[in-house]
């Protein structure tokens, strides 16, 4: 299972089932592995904010997916990211452009 897996149909999915895609990713995927608790909370923090702009009809576009990279990279040592974290948190991010 990918992020776009997770993030498929982000409108018709409640906000259980969509939490649920998530962590059965984390436990699949060996590439996330290295997500700890925190970082996995800050997605899942991203892809409910995505999901209720897209319950409201607003598409995410290539400038906000700049503008919350943006904001997550200057505040990447309080946050405790790694620079391969923020890129898996862009490819998320990319992913709800699709």
């Amino acid at each position: 299972m990918e992020l776009k897996d997770v993030t498929k149909n982000l409108r018709d999915q409640n906000s259980y089932r969509l939490e649920q895609r998530f962590k059965e990713m984390m436990r699949t995927n060996p590439r996330y592995r290295n997500l700890d608790k925190e970082n996995q909370k800050l997605i899942l923090d991203l892809i409910s904010k995505e999901r209720r702009k897209a319950m409201q009809g607003i598409k995410t576009s290539g400038y906000t997916v700049r503008q919350e990279l943006y904001h997550l990279y200057q505040d990447r040592i309080k946050l405790g990211l790694t620079y391969n974290d923020l890129d898996q948190i862009k490819e998320l991010l990319e992913s709800f452009k699709d």
